[in-house]
């Protein structure tokens, strides 16, 4: 959530901002209710000073019976203000809470490095790392090959649970497992991340802490008897474990990482990537979440990034790091990048995962402080996130690096540890 004073005293900057991601915005009815929020604090302020005042007149005037048509006519008086009170006070608390819903609607605000554009085409390369195999068969796409191998079943996932659910089995089933238990212990040994196992289900105000509601409610699942939502990434869980908290001098950053399935409706996603399972309802991800202070965030947002891409490189995946326009950007983050991981059975770089820096604009929505000092104000941190990595677009991006003509996957070798010694999996 953007300060609201902040957007009261630069009007003309926060218009340019949000006109630089598309969409539209209506910040002048937003400044507008602003201003009669404030004109009417004024006014319910003057309003029970009046009434206090009139209190007291009509308490030291009943101690003087001289003086009782008097007192009569001041407590006609306040009646008369303690109704105009009551109104202004019901209309104030109407008020606040259209303002503070409209101000859940409005995006952050894209970092002056985040280049300008409208759409993906105009999102920006930063850097590659791999080069892309050589084939000299026709590479096959990652469904193909795990239905062949009997790991990958989505028929009788369908008819499970419908349509974009998985079914992993044998070897498969051990891939999955294999690749959560080497990024964990990467993230964990190596870069010195804390492991947490938080829960699946969350509030409605850990959603609207980490911005997926209310402006996203349609992409989420939700309990049909209880207040619960299915998180849809576990940056929701993780990133409200400090919500309404003020985290004490020092304790900046921290740096968590955790493994969870993740639950999306993908209600704008209708017919895309329908074969496969790069867009599914439930998929695994290893997640990184940061909190530090304002002044290390864009430093830190850095460090993810590396921390995620160090996966891709230790299984040998080519991949490219892309810079999102700001037309891309996701609604809470004020710089994003994608690392895209490449998929010979198509030429192309897919997603699989996504790094961002959201400033303090979660931090606001969940109230998340720091005090940087004892003694001295509290702040809001800065939180970030990233896909360290999603695991089902890794696992096919395995399939289709590693295929070979006969059918076979050979597993990449920083794997094998975890998959007792495995070193390919054949058809069963």
């Amino acid at each position: 959530m953007l300060d609201l004073k902040f957007i009261r005293d630069n009007p003309d900057l926060i218009r340019t901002k949000l006109r630089a991601r598309g969409g539209a915005y209506d910040l002048d009815n937003l400044l507008k209710l602003d201003a009669e929020r404030r004109r009417l604090v004024t006014e319910v302020e003057r309003l029970r000073r009046e009434k206090k005042s009139i209190s007291e007149r009509v308490r030291d005037l009943r101690a003087e019976e001289s003086v009782a048509a008097e007192a009569e006519d001041m407590m006609a008086k306040s009646r008369e203000v303690s109704g105009a009170l009551k109104e202004g006070e019901d209309r104030l608390q109407a008020l606040e809470q259209e303002l503070k819903h409209l101000l859940l609607l409005v995006p952050n605000l894209p970092h002056d490095s985040v280049p300008a554009g409208r759409s993906p085409e105009e999102n920006v390369e930063a850097r590659r790392w791999g080069t892309p195999r050589t084939f000299d068969f026709e590479p096959r796409p990652h469904w193909e090959i795990g239905e062949d191998l009997g790991i990958l079943d989505l028929a009788r996932a369908a008819r499970l649970a419908g349509a974009r659910f998985p079914l992993l089995r044998g070897d498969g089933a051990l891939l999955e497992r294999a690749l959560i238990n080497f990024m964990l212990d990467l993230h964990v040994r190596e870069h010195g991340y804390t492991e947490v196992f938080p829960p699946l289900l969350v509030s409605e105000a850990s959603m609207i802490g980490t911005g997926q509601l209310p402006k996203f409610g349609q992409e989420l699942f939700k309990t049909a008897d209880d207040p619960y939502y299915l998180i849809p990434t576990a940056e929701v869980s993780v990133t409200n474990i400090h919500r309404e908290e003020i985290l004490g001098p020092g304790s900046l950053p921290l740096s968590y990482v955790a493994f969870t399935p993740c639950f999306r409706r993908e209600a704008g996603s209708y017919g895309k990537d329908t074969r496969g399972i790069i867009r599914q309802h439930q998929f695994n991800k290893v997640e990184l979440v940061k909190f530090v202070e304002a002044a290390t965030s864009y430093e830190a947002l850095e460090r993810l990034t590396c921390n995620a891409e160090e996966v891709l490189k230790r299984l040998e995946l080519p991949y490219r790091v892309v810079t999102l326009c700001t037309g891309d950007l996701g609604f809470a983050a004020a710089k994003t990048y994608d690392l895209e991981g490449w998929f010979p059975s198509q030429q192309v770089y897919r997603e699989i995962s996504s790094c961002s820096n959201f400033e303090d604009f979660q931090a606001r929505r969940a109230g998340i402080r720091y005090r940087p000092a004892p003694g001295a104000k509290a702040e809001f941190v800065h939180t970030l996130n990233g896909s360290g990595l999603a695991i089902g677009r890794t696992w096919a991006a395995i399939l289709e690096n590693y295929q070979q003509a006969d059918g076979t996957v050979t597993i990449p070798e920083v794997l094998r540890p975890y998959m007792g010694g495995l070193k390919k999996i054949e058809p069963h």
